[in-house]
């Protein structure tokens, strides 16, 4: 089965799982998320809080317990004793970058900046081999949502780290997906828009098997749900499913097309007066 190509050194890298792991093994978590992301169908979830004073939080979560429920056997029999451990584990990326800070301080400054940009990020995960779960959510208060432009984006910095791909922890490529990202909001309308990057889609590499990547993201999702403190007018997106008091939108995509056509996920929302 071509899902299990990869050689799957779970009995090594698995050892992660401690209840007193140090914050550098969960460096070593984040790049088993990237197998996660690599070798099944995964739902990535967008949500986005907006508060009366354009305050909120942001946070992304990927579900990657499909593969837990179709590997999740030959995944125990690879850990040993460790399959019995679950994982429970909440740090923030300040504690990774102060483990990291010697590989850091190698990078440009302007790479700097950008990891400085996800230091009040929250990592939380959740892993059990018995319940076949594994979910990861990374998260952030905002003061407004400018604050947030090009956030996805920045998540790919972490290739440039040690460890080099498999340092993203939502997978490899996660984020970086030629387009760039704003957010705009002013009580009146919502704004989420990315805008494909012409040179830097000119400068991207050729995959060397297109095919199979679009098998790997072909039953993978991609879910925006906000949440807002006014009811919502409308939304310039038809396929948007509001809650009842209207308050909130959930718009499902498929995960190919945030990858190869991210201009497919803007849309408007308007509000009530």
């Amino acid at each position: 089965n071509w899902r299990f190509s990869i050689n799957l050194n779970f009995k090594n890298s698995l050892r992660i799982f401690d209840k007193n792991c140090t914050t550098m093994k969960l460096y070593k978590l984040l790049s088993f998320s990237f197998l996660i992301a690599t070798l099944t169908s995964c739902t990535f979830t967008e949500n986005i809080y907006v508060n009366d004073n354009g305050t909120g939080k942001f946070s992304v979560d990927m579900d990657g317990s499909a593969l837990m429920e179709m590997a999740g056997d030959q995944i125990a029999g690879q850990m040993g004793e460790d399959a019995k451990k679950d994982i429970d584990s909440t740090f923030t990326f300040k504690q990774l970058f102060e483990q990291k800070k010697d590989s850091i301080a190698k990078l440009s400054p302007e790479t700097q900046n950008e990891l400085k940009k996800l230091e009040n990020f929250v990592v939380t995960t959740k892993m059990s081999s018995e319940k076949k779960q594994f979910l990861m959510t990374l998260g952030t208060d905002f003061k407004n949502v400018n604050e947030l432009q090009d956030i996805l984006q920045t998540l790919g910095t972490f290739q440039k780290l040690e460890g080099g791909a498999n340092a993203n922890p939502l997978g490899s490529g996660f984020g970086d997906n030629y387009s760039k990202l704003s957010y705009t909001y002013d009580g009146k309308k919502f704004t989420r828009k990315a805008i494909i990057d012409q040179q830097k889609l000119a400068a991207k590499p050729k995959d060397s098997n297109p095919d199979m990547t679009k098998m790997m993201f072909a039953s993978s999702n991609y879910i925006v749900k906000y949440h807002f403190p006014k009811k919502i007018k409308k939304v310039s997106n038809p396929n948007a499913l509001f809650s009842d008091d209207r308050k909130s939108i959930t718009i499902q995509y498929s995960f190919t097309d945030y990858m190869e056509n991210p201009d497919k996920l803007n849309f408007d929302v308007e509000f009530e007066k």
